[in-house]
Protein backbone atom coordinates (compact mmCIF):
# COMPACT_ATOMS: atom_id res chain seq x y z
CA UNK A 1 0.00 0.00 0.00
CA UNK A 2 1.35 3.51 -0.86
CA UNK A 3 2.75 5.56 2.43
CA UNK A 4 0.73 8.72 2.95
CA UNK A 5 3.57 11.22 3.30
CA UNK A 6 1.69 14.56 2.51
CA UNK A 7 -0.78 16.68 4.22
CA UNK A 8 -2.62 19.84 2.71
CA UNK A 9 -3.91 22.84 5.32
CA UNK A 10 -6.21 25.45 3.74
CA UNK A 11 -5.01 28.53 5.53
CA UNK A 12 -5.95 31.20 3.38
CA UNK A 13 -9.11 32.47 5.00
CA UNK A 14 -9.32 35.97 6.55
CA UNK A 15 -10.51 34.88 10.18
CA UNK A 16 -13.35 37.72 9.98
CA UNK A 17 -14.53 36.45 13.23
CA UNK A 18 -11.93 37.55 15.43
CA UNK A 19 -10.96 41.10 13.75
CA UNK A 20 -9.58 43.30 14.52
CA UNK A 21 -7.31 40.65 16.02
CA UNK A 22 -7.14 38.90 12.71
CA UNK A 23 -6.69 42.23 10.39
CA UNK A 24 -2.63 41.35 10.28
CA UNK A 25 -2.03 38.22 12.43
CA UNK A 26 -3.51 35.12 10.43
CA UNK A 27 -6.22 33.65 11.98
CA UNK A 28 -4.33 30.01 12.62
CA UNK A 29 -1.66 31.83 14.54
CA UNK A 30 -4.01 32.15 17.89
CA UNK A 31 -2.40 30.63 20.11
CA UNK A 32 -4.69 27.50 22.50
CA UNK A 33 -2.54 28.63 25.81
CA UNK A 34 0.69 28.60 24.05
CA UNK A 35 0.74 27.08 20.88
CA UNK A 36 -0.75 28.52 17.45
CA UNK A 37 -3.54 26.73 15.80
CA UNK A 38 -1.73 25.69 13.43
CA UNK A 39 1.30 23.80 14.83
CA UNK A 40 -1.50 21.20 16.22
CA UNK A 41 -2.68 20.30 13.15
CA UNK A 42 0.79 19.70 12.01
CA UNK A 43 2.12 17.92 14.91
CA UNK A 44 -0.98 15.47 14.73
CA UNK A 45 0.29 15.06 10.95
CA UNK A 46 3.71 14.10 11.55
CA UNK A 47 2.43 12.25 14.41
CA UNK A 48 0.91 10.15 11.57
CA UNK A 49 3.79 9.38 9.54
CA UNK A 50 4.08 12.69 6.95
CA UNK A 51 7.00 14.24 6.18
CA UNK A 52 5.52 16.85 3.84
CA UNK A 53 3.14 19.74 5.10
CA UNK A 54 1.54 21.70 2.19
CA UNK A 55 -0.13 25.11 3.39
CA UNK A 56 -2.14 26.86 0.86
CA UNK A 57 -2.29 30.19 2.05
CA UNK A 58 -3.36 33.99 0.67
CA UNK A 59 -1.98 37.04 1.39
CA UNK A 60 -1.09 38.68 4.67
CA UNK A 61 -0.12 35.13 5.75
CA UNK A 62 3.25 35.28 5.40
CA UNK A 63 3.48 34.93 9.48
CA UNK A 64 2.66 31.22 8.88
CA UNK A 65 5.63 30.77 6.75
CA UNK A 66 7.81 32.62 9.10
CA UNK A 67 6.40 30.11 12.22
CA UNK A 68 7.82 26.84 11.07
CA UNK A 69 10.73 28.55 9.54
CA UNK A 70 13.70 28.83 11.50
CA UNK A 71 14.99 31.49 13.60
CA UNK A 72 18.54 31.24 14.41
CA UNK A 73 18.87 34.92 15.96
CA UNK A 74 16.11 33.64 18.01
CA UNK A 75 17.35 30.82 19.48
CA UNK A 76 21.11 31.90 19.52
CA UNK A 77 19.99 34.83 21.97
CA UNK A 78 17.85 31.87 24.14
CA UNK A 79 20.95 30.04 24.15
CA UNK A 80 23.21 33.11 25.38
CA UNK A 81 20.84 33.60 28.32
CA UNK A 82 20.70 30.09 29.28
CA UNK A 83 17.36 29.20 27.82
CA UNK A 84 17.76 26.41 26.23
CA UNK A 85 14.42 24.82 26.80
CA UNK A 86 12.76 27.65 24.91
CA UNK A 87 15.49 27.41 22.34
CA UNK A 88 15.23 23.75 21.68
CA UNK A 89 11.47 24.36 21.97
CA UNK A 90 11.75 27.53 18.78
CA UNK A 91 13.93 24.50 17.03
CA UNK A 92 11.79 21.81 17.09
CA UNK A 93 8.28 23.14 15.86
CA UNK A 94 9.22 21.36 13.07
CA UNK A 95 11.07 17.83 12.96
CA UNK A 96 14.74 16.98 11.18
CA UNK A 97 13.05 15.49 7.91
CA UNK A 98 9.71 17.30 7.28
CA UNK A 99 9.70 19.58 4.70
CA UNK A 100 6.92 22.89 4.50
CA UNK A 101 5.66 23.62 1.22
CA UNK A 102 3.87 27.19 0.36
CA UNK A 103 1.33 27.44 -2.21
CA UNK A 104 -0.93 30.72 -3.01
CA UNK A 105 -4.84 30.50 -3.25
CA UNK A 106 -4.79 34.26 -5.34
CA UNK A 107 -8.47 34.04 -4.85
CA UNK A 108 -10.80 32.65 -2.23
CA UNK A 109 -13.31 30.50 -4.22
CA UNK A 110 -14.35 27.63 -1.15
CA UNK A 111 -12.82 24.88 0.07
CA UNK A 112 -12.61 22.13 -2.78
CA UNK A 113 -10.88 25.22 -4.87
CA UNK A 114 -7.88 25.75 -1.94
CA UNK A 115 -7.43 22.19 -1.68
CA UNK A 116 -6.62 22.02 -5.71
CA UNK A 117 -4.45 24.84 -5.35
CA UNK A 118 -2.07 21.86 -3.83
CA UNK A 119 -2.12 19.84 -6.96
CA UNK A 120 1.29 19.92 -8.49
CA UNK A 121 2.60 20.12 -4.81
CA UNK A 122 1.02 16.46 -3.92
CA UNK A 123 1.24 14.92 -7.03
CA UNK A 124 -0.52 11.62 -8.04
CA UNK A 125 -0.21 10.23 -4.61
CA UNK A 126 -3.60 9.85 -1.66
CA UNK A 127 -2.47 12.83 0.81
CA UNK A 128 -4.60 14.05 4.67
CA UNK A 129 -6.35 17.68 4.73
CA UNK A 130 -6.75 19.12 8.09
CA UNK A 131 -8.60 22.27 8.63
CA UNK A 132 -6.89 23.80 11.72
CA UNK A 133 -9.90 25.23 12.85
CA UNK A 134 -11.20 22.35 13.97
CA UNK A 135 -9.04 21.39 17.35
CA UNK A 136 -8.91 17.74 17.96
CA UNK A 137 -7.34 16.94 21.76
CA UNK A 138 -7.37 14.07 24.10
CA UNK A 139 -6.70 11.29 21.76
CA UNK A 140 -3.39 10.05 20.68
CA UNK A 141 -1.46 9.85 17.73
CA UNK A 142 -4.55 11.39 16.67
CA UNK A 143 -7.23 11.29 14.02
CA UNK A 144 -5.22 11.71 10.94
CA UNK A 145 -3.48 8.84 12.35
CA UNK A 146 -7.06 6.52 12.47
CA UNK A 147 -7.91 7.78 9.00
CA UNK A 148 -4.08 6.76 7.53
CA UNK A 149 -4.46 3.42 9.03
CA UNK A 150 -7.78 2.64 7.79
CA UNK A 151 -6.73 3.91 4.05
CA UNK A 152 -4.26 1.43 4.33
CA UNK A 153 -6.51 -1.28 4.64
CA UNK A 154 -9.00 -0.52 2.49
CA UNK A 155 -7.40 1.81 -0.11
CA UNK A 156 -10.85 4.13 -0.19
CA UNK A 157 -10.96 7.79 0.83
CA UNK A 158 -11.65 8.19 4.28
CA UNK A 159 -13.42 11.02 6.24
CA UNK A 160 -13.66 11.77 10.29
CA UNK A 161 -16.76 12.02 11.42
CA UNK A 162 -18.90 12.56 14.61
CA UNK A 163 -22.51 12.80 15.65
CA UNK A 164 -24.51 15.63 15.91
CA UNK A 165 -27.93 16.05 16.82
CA UNK A 166 -30.56 18.94 16.74
CA UNK A 167 -30.41 21.91 14.59
CA UNK A 168 -26.82 22.54 14.70
CA UNK A 169 -26.38 19.87 12.10
CA UNK A 170 -27.18 21.79 9.24
CA UNK A 171 -23.96 23.36 9.60
CA UNK A 172 -22.02 20.31 8.21
CA UNK A 173 -21.21 18.00 5.37
CA UNK A 174 -23.54 15.45 6.46
CA UNK A 175 -23.03 11.96 5.41
CA UNK A 176 -25.78 9.66 3.59
CA UNK A 177 -24.76 6.12 5.48
CA UNK A 178 -24.97 3.10 3.23
CA UNK A 179 -26.09 -0.77 3.98
CA UNK A 180 -22.58 -1.58 5.47
CA UNK A 181 -22.14 0.88 8.03
CA UNK A 182 -18.25 1.65 7.05
CA UNK A 183 -18.70 3.37 3.67
CA UNK A 184 -20.86 5.84 2.87
CA UNK A 185 -23.48 6.74 0.36
CA UNK A 186 -23.14 10.45 -0.49
CA UNK A 187 -22.25 13.34 1.30
CA UNK A 188 -24.86 16.37 1.68
CA UNK A 189 -23.12 20.21 2.40
CA UNK A 190 -25.39 21.83 4.85
CA UNK A 191 -28.60 20.70 4.64
CA UNK A 192 -31.85 21.52 6.26
CA UNK A 193 -31.50 19.98 9.67
CA UNK A 194 -35.16 18.56 9.21
CA UNK A 195 -33.68 16.94 6.01
CA UNK A 196 -30.55 15.61 7.07
CA UNK A 197 -29.89 11.67 5.87
CA UNK A 198 -27.86 10.93 9.35
CA UNK A 199 -26.62 12.63 12.47
CA UNK A 200 -23.41 11.98 11.37
CA UNK A 201 -21.27 15.04 10.36
CA UNK A 202 -17.94 15.40 8.62
CA UNK A 203 -15.03 17.70 10.13
CA UNK A 204 -12.25 18.75 9.44
CA UNK A 205 -9.99 15.89 8.52
CA UNK A 206 -9.67 13.50 5.41
CA UNK A 207 -7.46 11.47 3.36
CA UNK A 208 -7.93 11.58 -0.17
CA UNK A 209 -6.99 9.79 -3.33
CA UNK A 210 -5.27 11.93 -5.97
CA UNK A 211 -8.47 11.20 -8.56
CA UNK A 212 -10.27 13.90 -6.02
CA UNK A 213 -8.29 16.84 -8.29
CA UNK A 214 -10.05 15.98 -11.60
CA UNK A 215 -13.71 15.52 -10.01
CA UNK A 216 -12.23 19.14 -8.49
CA UNK A 217 -11.30 20.62 -11.64
CA UNK A 218 -14.58 19.56 -13.06
CA UNK A 219 -16.66 21.06 -10.03
CA UNK A 220 -18.96 23.95 -10.35
CA UNK A 221 -19.89 26.32 -7.67
CA UNK A 222 -21.97 24.91 -4.98
CA UNK A 223 -23.23 26.24 -1.43
CA UNK A 224 -22.04 29.74 -1.07
CA UNK A 225 -21.11 29.92 -4.51
CA UNK A 226 -18.30 28.65 -3.59
CA UNK A 227 -16.25 25.49 -5.04
CA UNK A 228 -17.17 22.61 -2.22
CA UNK A 229 -14.70 19.73 -1.42
CA UNK A 230 -18.30 18.17 0.30
CA UNK A 231 -19.62 17.91 -3.51
CA UNK A 232 -16.37 16.06 -4.82
CA UNK A 233 -16.30 13.72 -2.22
CA UNK A 234 -20.13 13.21 -2.50
CA UNK A 235 -19.66 12.31 -6.41
CA UNK A 236 -16.66 9.59 -5.07
CA UNK A 237 -19.33 8.18 -2.33
CA UNK A 238 -21.48 7.95 -4.60
CA UNK A 239 -18.67 5.48 -6.54
CA UNK A 240 -18.63 2.90 -3.43
CA UNK A 241 -15.10 4.92 -3.13
CA UNK A 242 -15.36 6.55 0.81
CA UNK A 243 -15.46 5.60 4.26
CA UNK A 244 -15.93 7.22 7.43
CA UNK A 245 -13.72 6.60 11.01
CA UNK A 246 -15.51 7.79 14.12
CA UNK A 247 -14.11 11.04 16.13
CA UNK A 248 -11.97 10.00 18.72
CA UNK A 249 -10.97 12.24 21.53
CA UNK A 250 -12.66 16.33 21.30
CA UNK A 251 -13.27 18.94 18.61
CA UNK A 252 -13.69 22.74 19.44
CA UNK A 253 -14.68 24.63 16.33
CA UNK A 254 -12.29 27.14 16.99
CA UNK A 255 -13.70 28.81 13.79
CA UNK A 256 -16.04 30.86 16.49
CA UNK A 257 -14.78 33.00 19.27
CA UNK A 258 -17.05 30.70 21.82
CA UNK A 259 -15.46 27.10 20.31
CA UNK A 260 -12.14 29.13 20.41
CA UNK A 261 -12.58 30.63 24.12
CA UNK A 262 -14.23 26.85 25.38
CA UNK A 263 -11.00 25.05 23.62
CA UNK A 264 -8.02 27.36 25.74
CA UNK A 265 -9.56 26.57 28.93
CA UNK A 266 -10.05 23.10 28.23
CA UNK A 267 -6.33 23.04 26.93
CA UNK A 268 -5.37 25.04 30.59
CA UNK A 269 -7.12 22.66 32.62
CA UNK A 270 -5.99 19.47 31.36
CA UNK A 271 -2.03 21.24 31.17
CA UNK A 272 -2.86 21.94 34.91
CA UNK A 273 -3.92 18.66 36.28
CA UNK A 274 -0.83 17.00 34.29
CA UNK A 275 1.38 19.37 36.13
CA UNK A 276 -0.39 18.37 39.14
CA UNK A 277 -0.54 15.15 38.55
Amino acid sequence: MVRIRKAVFPVAGFGTRFLPATKAMPKELLPIVDKPLIQYAAEEAIAAGIDTLIFVTGRNKRAIEDHFDANNELEALLRAKGKDVQADMVRNIIPEGVECIFVRQAEQLGLGHAVSCAERAVGNEPFAVLLADDFLTDYKPGVTSDLVNAFKISGKSQLSVMEVDGPDISKYGVVVPNESGVGIAGLIEKPDAREAPSNLASIGRYVLKPDIFGTLRGASSGSGGEIQLADAIDIHARQNSVEAVRLKGRRFDCGSVDGFVKAIIHTHNSNEISSNG
